[in-house]
C-alpha cells in the first residue's frame, strides 16, 4: 500500500464516536448550510418507507439535520413510490425530471437527475434497499462534511454480511458480502488508481458530497456510477478532501450471480473509459441459463453512456441564476 494511503487510513478514516451528534448539529448552524438525503428506488416497497421514517424521525423531527428528503422513484411497478410518500418523503419521478432528456434505466440516471430536484449544500445518497436502517448511516457521512470545510465526499464503511433470499438465512458468515467489489473493483482501483485503495468500501451507495463537487461531475448511468464517481473526484479534489466513515453493519437485498455479472462488466466499462476514453469493440455480455438439458446464451448491453456534468446542463444553470 502507498504510504499515502496508509496515512490517509489514519488521517481520513473515522468512527461514528469521532463526531457526535451535537457537534454536527452545531457545525450545521454555524455554517447554515442544507442537507438533502436521496433514495434512488426501484422496486423497493417492502424497505424504503422504514428508511424514510427512521430519516425523518430521527433527523428531521427530533433534530434539525436533514432540511429535505427525496425519493426518485426509477419507474417501480409495485407500491414504492406510494410507501415512500405515507412515510414523508417528497417523491419524484424519474421521467418527470428533465424531460428535454429522455431518461435511461440505471441508477447512476437516477442520482444525476436528482441534483434538479433538490436543494442542499451537501447532498446525500441512501440506497432504498436497506433492511435494520440506522440513521447513523446519514449522520456518520454528513457529519464530516458540517464541521470539516476541507472535505468534499465521504463514503459508509460497513460489514456486509452474504444473506440469501429474503435476508433470513442462518449460519451465512459476517462480512462476505461485496463480491463484486472484492472480484473486479477492488483489484481495479489497486492496479490503476492505488490512491484509493483504501476504501473499504468503494461501491457503497451510502455517501455524502457538497453539491459543488456533484455538479462538476459525469455520471455513468447504470452500476458504475460509484466507481466513477470516486475516479473522477479523486483526479478533480485530491485524496484528502475524500474520506470514510464506519457506520457498522449494512444489511440489505443481494443479487443473483448473473445481476452480479452484468455489474461487473458495468463497472470495468466505467474503469476503462477512465483509462484510456477508448473504444469497446463490444459493450455488452452474454451469459448462459439452463434450459432443459441445454445452456441458452442471454446477452445484455452494457452501460455505455454517462451523463455530463450538470453544469453543462441549460435547466440547471437557469435554476442557478434564479
Amino acid at each position: 500500500m502507498l504510504e499515502e494511503v496508509e496515512r490517509w487510513l489514519i488521517e481520513r478514516s473515522w468512527s461514528l464516536a469521532d463526531r457526535p451528534l451535537h457537534r454536527i448539529l452545531a457545525a450545521k448552524r454555524a455554517s447554515g448550510q442544507t442537507v438533502s438525503v436521496v433514495l434512488p428506488a426501484l422496486n423497493e416497497e417492502a424497505t424504503v418507507g422504514e428508511i424514510v421514517s427512521v430519516v425523518r424521525h430521527d433527523l428531521v423531527l427530533q433534530v434539525p439535520l436533514v432540511d429535505e428528503v427525496v425519493v426518485v422513484d426509477s419507474g417501480s411497478t409495485d407500491r414504492t413510490a406510494e410507501e415512500a410518500a405515507a412515510a414523508g418523503a417528497r417523491v419524484v419521478h424519474r421521467d418527470a425530471i428533465l424531460p428535454r432528456i429522455p431518461a435511461v434505466p440505471g441508477k447512476g440516471e437516477v442520482l444525476w437527475r436528482s441534483l434538479l430536484v433538490t436543494r442542499g449544500d451537501i447532498v446525500c445518497f441512501v440506497d432504498a434497499d436497506l433492511r435494520d436502517f440506522s440513521s447513523d448511516f446519514v449522520t456518520g457521512i454528513v457529519g464530516p462534511l458540517l464541521t470539516d470545510p476541507d472535505l468534499q465526499l465521504v463514503k459508509a464503511m460497513y460489514d456486509r454480511p452474504l444473506t440469501l433470499g429474503d435476508g433470513t438465512a442462518p449460519g451465512v458468515a459476517a462480512g462476505q458480502g461485496g463480491r463484486v467489489t472484492e472480484l473486479m473493483a477492488r483489484p481495479l482501483l489497486n492496479m490503476h488508481w492505488p490512491q484509493l485503495a483504501g476504501f473499504v468500501q468503494p461501491l457503497g451507495g451510502e455517501y455524502a458530497a457538497r453539491r459543488g463537487l456533484l455538479e462538476q461531475l459525469p455520471f455513468p448511468v447504470g452500476y458504475g456510477v460509484e466507481l466513477g464517481m470516486l475516479v473522477d473526484a479523486l483526479h478533480l479534489v485530491g485524496l484528502d478532501a475524500l474520506a470514510q466513515v464506519d457506520v457498522g453493519v449494512r444489511k440489505h437485498r443481494h443479487q443473483d450471480g448473473q445481476a452480479l455479472g452484468r455489474m461487473a462488466a458495468a463497472i470495468y466499462r466505467t474503469a476503462q473509459l477512465r483509462l484510456a476514453r477508448g473504444h469497446l469493440l463490444r459493450p455488452s455480455l452474454t451469459q448462459f441459463e439452463r434450459a432443459g438439458d441445454a445452456f441458452e446464451p442471454r446477452t445484455y448491453s452494457v452501460d455505455t453512456e454517462e451523463r455530463p456534468p450538470m453544469t453543462e446542463i441549460e435547466e440547471y444553470q437557469a435554476r442557478r441564476v434564479a
